[in-house]
């Protein structure tokens, strides 16, 4: 199994940037792919970016492509999500989630997914 934590939420004002975290610990073989994925009030939890745990493959969704950037930070051992440009609509709970048994494409449904951090908050004011 893989353990997730993720750190960097807050409030930020619409345009500003924040800079979110995942920390993964566990499993030490690299096989596995990590993504972000994010809930906002009365919706459905959707994918918002991921990577290979090797950062040679990386996918976004639509609505964050230009703004977001997913990277691995190997000094940290960790995973970071690059914020900018950030709008209302951006406000949720933002979640590091573990595709543990995939070697294949980048996957963007919740439920291919299987361990997660806690998440994390998110707020960005109009």
């Amino acid at each position: 199994q893989v353990q997730l934590v993720e750190s960097g939420g807050g409030l930020v004002q619409a345009g500003g940037s924040l800079r979110l975290s995942c920390a993964a610990s566990g499993r030490t073989d690299s096989s596995y792919r990590l993504g972000w994925f994010r809930q906002g009030p009365g919706k459905e939890r959707e994918f918002v970016a991921g990577i290979t745990w090797s950062g040679s493959t990386v996918r976004y969704a639509e609505f964050v492509k230009g703004r977001f950037t997913i990277a691995r930070d190997n000094a940290k051992n960790t995973v970071d999500l690059q914020m900018n440009s950030l709008k209302a609509e951006d406000t949720a709970v933002y979640y590091c989630a573990a595709d543990l048994w995939n070697w294949g494409v980048i996957r963007t449904s919740p439920g291919s997914y299987e361990s997660w951090g806690q998440g994390t908050q998110v707020t960005v004011s109009s």
